[in-house]
């Protein structure tokens, strides 16, 4: 959680450790995941913080596209935050994904600054 006075628990943090053999290797990411008050019926949205090239992220924005992630197009209520996480790991190893050219890391491309963290989700 984000914020440990958000009594309706909407503002989340994850973490995503780049998987093995990809161009992520190494790489750690930081997404903020918001859900909605119509969450769990509908999937909240998520956004990778720094910049990422990914065919299901919108490279402006670092928003995940429902229409192109299908874990959020597809949305069950009985889905995680860390599902998600975990899905978008997988994601990046797939052969459309896991060789794409990076943007450099450092703090120049971070969309967001972070604030203090009460709980993450790191997979």
């Amino acid at each position: 959680m984000d914020d440990a006075d958000d009594i309706y628990m909407r503002s989340w943090t994850g973490t995503i450790i780049g998987p093995p053999n990809t161009v992520h290797e190494g790489r750690i990411y930081q997404l903020k995941l918001f859900c909605d008050t119509d969450y769990p019926d509908k999937p909240p949205t998520v956004r990778f913080q720094a910049r990422v090239n990914m065919t299901c992220v919108n490279q402006e924005t670092g928003m995940v596209d429902p229409r192109r992630f299908p874990m959020l197009g597809n949305w069950k209520r009985e889905h995680t935050m860390e599902d998600i996480l975990i899905s978008l790991k997988k994601e990046m190893s797939t052969p459309q994904n896991r060789r794409l050219h990076q943007p450099h890391e450092g703090n120049d491309d971070q969309r967001v600054e972070q604030k203090g963290l009460a709980a993450r989700c790191v997979v």
